[in-house]
């Protein structure tokens, strides 16, 4: 099917940090030309070194690879202080509250609020350099103030989703043997208090007892339980501490924070990320991918809770020396209108956020967008899964006027920062594709014997050479994280990173993401991609959302099994047979489902992901064992599970 493809916006392209794709490639050649140089260019341009390194990159103990071995830096002075002599006053975080309370922190104001916080740390608590602190946090300031202060001291900071249920937490704290637990009695939810102490102290009454205190950020003052000794008050602690604290000089490698992705099966992994590397790419990327300048507004609608808060709400940002969102509410409430409104309050001018809360927005107020001054938006950015045509489309039009570059990034928490995603001032886009991978990164669609695939021959999305970025290791396991991401696919003798995502590469090189390689159906032996069936799925203007999985076939081996969210007063009028006319029609017979039902609602993660194990779960008719308290609705799959048994 072929891709229309829409071209940079000439008036933008004229200030933008990289304006064609000829400064791309000349980018990328020098990159291909000079791995090590390029890479070291950018480090001595880009980081405010407290001692130089010696060696770009070790990989003499691959694929453990080492960069800027030796050299020391801190990331909370990449952040702040190096930003003090001429942006002090300048907003560094900017909040909204769920209730619409609005707060503007300066740099400076952030520069002694950290400091204030590494001081009750260290003073207090004793956390030293290396000590594990776990952040169990709502979207407030306080959780950004607690992930630098860690890194002005030099402690490793693990951040848990303030969603997860007190079994994964527990799990976590205990895998990284945290010292410290930082939390906050609750925080605000569609205009309602909700608690997360609570959580802690059921996750403490099952074990960690490796932690010594917890510190309890008072944010919506409502009534909780203390225990003597174990937990302490941060609002009535933190105002005795000295607004000073030098900070910690750190190893390039020394470890920044861990980060747990949950597998199919087993224990979650704690994935490693080191300091030097993944604060460079983390601000590079911000700088590259969305073109932020002196006086922009930059948000992120992710949590801390994952790595795109992370990277792209704090560190990048930070680094950068821009102005970031921190907002702790949802975006459709109190009406569809909630972001659009914050875009036109603030004005905003780089919008990053998932396909799924694109297609909500779209679903719950397409016209919305319409009812607000949305004209300081630049750029705006996709993350999470490869977002449908037909969303791409109400968003480029609807909310950025087609004036802006949709910047479809893909990336993983293990890879710290975008991989393959358009340029906004150089890429032509063809809707539904990542692209091409950014300057220094290479990539490569090969098979699981290390063959390059052909242009249009879906593959295994490997990267061939190690990044600054990268994962280091899977904290405790380093035989689980050589496995994990170095056990499947190699290239002439050497570990090659495999993301575990198939791809297809088409003739002008433009690279579209088909899903997870367990998203892959195989039907009579044809494979297909789950992605791609549900873009065409959503071409129907009666669908809403969609979720594929595969489901066992006696004589096919698998076949597709379609769950449809329709939209507000649209009827099911013989959707199945229409559905199937349209896969034959995009794709072919093959890609026909042998089950099609209308459901309520998708099971969702408060943070917007499906959950496709769950789906998959019930196609096969298994009972759900998975932990379903995280879902933003866990009673929608008893909603789902007896619809299905019903169809």
């Amino acid at each position: 099917m072929q891709k229309h493809i829409y071209n940079p916006n000439p008036e933008f392209s004229k200030n933008a940090a990289i304006p064609s794709m000829e400064a791309y490639w000349e980018l990328q050649n020098r990159a291909l030309e000079d791995y090590e140089g390029f890479w070291q260019g950018f480090a001595d341009e880009k980081i405010d070194w407290l001692a130089p390194y010696d060696t770009v990159l070790d990989e003499s103990d691959a694929p453990f690879y080492k960069w800027f071995t030796k050299g020391k830096l801190n990331v909370s002075n990449q952040c702040i202080d190096r930003h003090l002599s001429d942006k002090a006053d300048k907003t560094a975080i900017l909040f909204e509250g769920d209730r619409g309370e609005v707060e503007k922190i300066s740099y400076l104001q952030l520069s002694q609020r950290v400091n204030k916080m590494a001081n009750l740390l260290k003073n207090e608590f004793g956390i030293e350099k290396g000590d594990r602190v776990v952040l169990y946090m709502p979207m407030i300031p306080e959780a950004a103030y607690a992930m630098l202060a860690c890194t002005r001291i030099g402690a490793v900071h693990s951040i848990v989703f303030g969603g997860f249920s007190s079994a994964a937490l527990k799990d976590r704290i205990e895998d990284a043997q945290a010292k410290i637990v930082i939390t906050a009695d609750g925080a605000y939810r569609k205009g309602k208090p909700y608690l997360l102490k609570g959580v802690v102290d059921e996750a403490l009454s099952r074990g960690g007892e490796c932690v010594e205190a917890v510190l309890v950020v008072k944010r919506n003052n409502e009534e909780i339980e203390w225990v003597e000794g174990r937990d302490h008050n941060y609002n009535a602690l933190i105002t005795a501490q000295s607004d000073d604290c030098p900070f910690e000089p750190m190893d390039s490698e020394d470890p920044l924070f861990l980060l747990y992705t949950s597998g199919s099966t087993g224990k979650p992994k704690g994935v490693q990320h080191s300091t030097a590397g993944y604060i460079l790419w983390a601000q590079m990327t911000t700088e590259w991918v969305f073109d932020v300048k002196e006086d922009d507004i930059f948000w992120c609608t992710a949590d801390v809770g994952w790595i795109t808060g992370h990277t792209y709400i704090v560190y990048g940002p930070l680094a950068a020396g821009t102005t970031t969102v921190m907002f702790e509410g949802v975006p459709t409430y109190p009406d569809a209108g909630r972001a659009w409104k914050m875009v036109q309050d603030h004005k905003i001018t780089q919008f990053y956020t998932a396909p799924t809360a694109i297609r909500v927005l779209h679903k719950m107020g397409k016209d919305e967008p319409e009812n607000y001054d949305l004209s300081s938006l630049k750029v705006l950015g996709t993350v999470g899964e490869p977002i449908d045509p037909t969303a791409w489309q109400w968003y480029y039009e609807k909310v950025g006027h087609s004036k802006c570059a949709i910047v479809d990034t893909w990336w993983q928490t293990e890879t710290g920062g975008h991989i393959i995603t358009p340029l906004p001032g150089a890429t032509p886009i063809k809707p539904g594709c990542a692209t091409f991978p950014l300057p220094g990164i290479m990539t490569e669609i090969l098979s699981y014997e290390g063959v390059p695939k052909e242009a249009d021959e879906p593959g295994l999305l490997c990267i061939t050479k190690p990044w600054p970025s990268m994962l280091r290791n899977i904290w405790g396991d380093p035989e689980r994280y050589k496995k994990a991401y170095f056990g499947d696919v190699s290239k002439e003798g050497r570990p090659v990173y495999f993301s575990g995502d198939g791809a297809v590469a088409d003739k002008e090189g433009y690279i579209t993401i088909v899903g997870r390689v367990d998203d892959v159906i195989n039907v009579s032996g044809h494979r297909m991609g789950t992605a791609e069936i549900e873009a065409v799925v959503k071409e129907d203007d009666a669908v809403a959302e969609v979720a594929v999985v595969g489901c066992p076939h006696e004589i096919k081996g698998e076949s597709i099994f379609i769950y449809i969210v329709l939209k507000e007063g649209h009827i099911n009028k013989d959707i199945k047979n229409h559905i199937n006319a349209l896969l034959a029609s995009e794709i072919g017979n093959i890609a026909k489902a042998d089950h099609i039902i209308e459901v309520p609602g998708l099971p969702k993660t408060r943070s917007g992901k499906i959950m496709r194990r769950i789906l998959r779960s019930i196609a096969k008719g298994e009972a759900i064992t998975q932990d379903i308290s995280t879902l933003e609705d866990p009673s929608i799959v008893k909603e789902i599970e007896t619809t299905a048994r019903e169809a």
